[in-house]
């Protein structure tokens, strides 16, 4: 019989290789640490990414609270994506992963 794996029981490597497990998780911090983006400025530097990807993986890192979404009550509507203070701590994390991979 299977036991479900609990979040809380990973190793502190293995909780960080699942909380940044996207394809795109790591482009997108790394363009949100230039500063705050709106969704079409992420689509255009996040180079390869669709629309579609780029939606669920800034959902996926809002609910995490890496990334803060905040919506402006605008026509057409407007939305600005942040880094949130958990999402600036991974900077040299993404610097040291990019030196380590050249």
């Amino acid at each position: 019989m299977k036991t479900k794996l609990n979040f809380e029981d990973l190793c502190p490597a293995l909780k960080g290789i699942f909380l940044l497990k996207g394809k795109w998780s790591m482009c997108i911090i790394h363009t949100l640490l230039d500063g705050t983006k709106r969704f079409k400025e992420l689509e255009r530097e996040v180079i390869g990414v669709n629309t579609r990807m780029l939606s669920k993986e800034l959902k996926f890192l809002e609910k995490e609270k890496i990334v803060r979404r905040k919506a402006y009550a605008t026509i057409p509507p407007t939305v600005e994506y942040s880094l949130t203070e958990k999402g600036k701590a991974l900077e040299n994390v993404i610097v040291e992963i990019g030196s380590w991979a050249e």
